[in-house]
């Protein structure tokens, strides 16, 4: 007798192992060498004003190109994730920018600079949304919210290595030292990946070609089944064609991702990563340099900049916590602490180590506010958008990434008192507070909970799956 496993099924009734933590590990590493790579520039910077003679304002281009890169890497390489694989876009995104940012260290001008930043910032895009769609779907439910933001706590980490780097081997290298460090390693991740990450099983379930992989993979993660060569899987919502001219698919996609309640979800969602995106980025770029020009010695700014990524790590970990149980109010929550925290970063007569907390509570609250928002685009959208969501979120969400570096550099060239500054680095999460709340609302309508989930179907929408045959089949595994 055939053996027919549903999809759904076999993901979340698997108990965590060691496939769920060695795919935790691979991309929490792709993450890790992503994360260094977005915020190398601005400690390459300190060095670089010095050397080529340029004021700290001038570095605003470069800062913003590999965000621009993002916006246009984040959605393509999504539809190439949902069109091709989650793997294929994580390895590409992974070589792309590996071996542009390694580029950067024959750079001799800040055109050159801006130009390879765009680059890299093409492959950076493409692999968020893919790292959290192949989590997502080789996770169990109860336990996805959680893997998708442990997973990125390696953004976060990544950010606060290049700190250190700089202060410890800039002084005895040079600036090239961060850009070497930031191509070699997603290119050594790259390659560990082409041999050992997976593919996810609701992708390959729907493609007959790769029935081999498929129970590869599907072996791996249930080892307590027995999988015969003839089982068959079932996908309990058939996705739609992969054809460039599937039926409905828009451009990229984008139509799919705005059909019955993800029409207003979806550009509400953009808006609150946007928002958290300025936000981040003002804060990210300028303020290891303005730090470093209000009274405070290098080594102190750095302290204070790293710390910044470190309370994101922590943060990371606290929205991981209240995902599950709260979904998207969690998110709105931390919306509504992040604007002060910020704000508090610019008031006047704070001792280096008070300013460094403050720095690392803004980070927990704002950067727990994007680990949300990232791990929320994995669990609204179904798996035949799910990287196109979360790319195009992510995608549109640069044009605040693109921004936030832009306005930190007029403000910064107006000469713009300190605690001014803040204040309007804070102003974002301000406008993100609304779009959160009503994104909870409607994500509550939308799944009849506060917890983010496939939506359950209505009784008028419930159908039963059939066979080639026509006639009905009820389908659970077998063990």
């Amino acid at each position: 007798m055939t053996q027919i496993v549903q999809t759904d099924q076999l993901v979340d009734d698997q108990k965590i192992g060691a496939f769920n933590i060695r795919l935790l590990v691979l991309c929490w590493l792709a993450m890790f060498a992503d994360g260094y790579d977005i915020s190398a520039m601005p400690f390459a910077a300190i060095d670089l004003a010095h050397k080529w003679g340029v004021a700290s304002k001038d570095f605003s281009v470069v800062f913003a190109a590999s965000n621009v890169g993002v916006l246009f890497g984040a959605p393509l390489l999504g539809f190439l994730g949902d069109r091709f694989g989650r793997r294929v876009a994580i390895i590409l995104g992974s070589a792309i920018f590996g071996t542009f940012t390694l580029a950067m260290i024959w750079a001799t001008s800040l055109e050159q600079m801006t130009a390879l930043r765009f680059m890299a910032g093409v492959g950076i895009g493409g692999l968020m949304p893919n790292t959290i769609a192949l989590t997502s779907e080789l996770s169990p439910k109860r336990w996805r919210a959680m893997l998708v933001v442990l997973m990125f706590t390696g953004v976060t980490l990544g950010s606060g290595t290049p700190g250190p780097v700089a202060g410890w081997l800039v002084p005895q290298y040079g600036w090239q030292v961060v850009f070497l460090i930031g191509g070699i390693v997603p290119l050594a991740v790259g390659a560990l990946l082409l041999f050992v990450l997976p593919e996810s099983v609701k992708f390959l379930a729907a493609l007959p070609e790769r029935r081999a992989r498929l129970l590869k993979t599907a072996r791996a993660m249930r080892p307590d089944l027995t999988l015969p060569d003839d089982t068959q899987f079932v996908i309990e919502q058939p996705l739609e064609p992969r054809t460039a001219s599937a039926s409905g698919s828009g451009f990229l996609g984008l139509q799919r991702i705005f059909r019955g309640s993800l029409a207003a979800i979806t550009p509400l969602l953009w808006v609150c990563f946007a928002m958290t995106l300025m936000a981040n980025y003002f804060l990210n770029n300028w303020m290891p340099l303005v730090f470093a020009n209000h009274a405070l010695t290098p080594k102190q700014a750095v302290i204070a900049s790293t710390l910044y990524h470190v309370g994101g790590t922590i943060g990371g970990i606290v929205v991981a916590l209240l995902l599950n149980r709260f979904g998207f109010v969690a998110i709105a929550v931390l919306f509504g602490f992040a604007a002060p925290a910020i704000a508090a970063i610019g008031f006047e007569g704070m001792s280096p180590d008070a300013l460094a907390f403050i720095a690392g509570f803004a980070g927990l609250c704002v950067l727990g506010v994007q680990f949300g928002n990232n791990a929320c685009a994995g669990l609204i959208y179904p798996t035949e958008t799910r990287s196109q969501g979360a790319g195009w979120a992510l995608g549109i969400g640069r044009f605040g990434s693109i921004v936030g570096p832009l306005a930190g550099g007029y403000l910064v060239g107006q000469k713009v008192p300190f605690q001014e500054l803040f204040l309007w680095a804070s102003l974002p999460m301000a406008i993100g507070l609304l779009a959160a709340i009503l994104v909870a609302v409607l994500c509550y309508r939308r799944f009849g909970r506060n917890t983010l989930d496939d939506k359950p179907l209505a009784p008028a929408d419930e159908r039963h799956l059939r066979g080639h045959d026509g006639h009905e089949q009820h389908v659970r595994i077998q063990g």
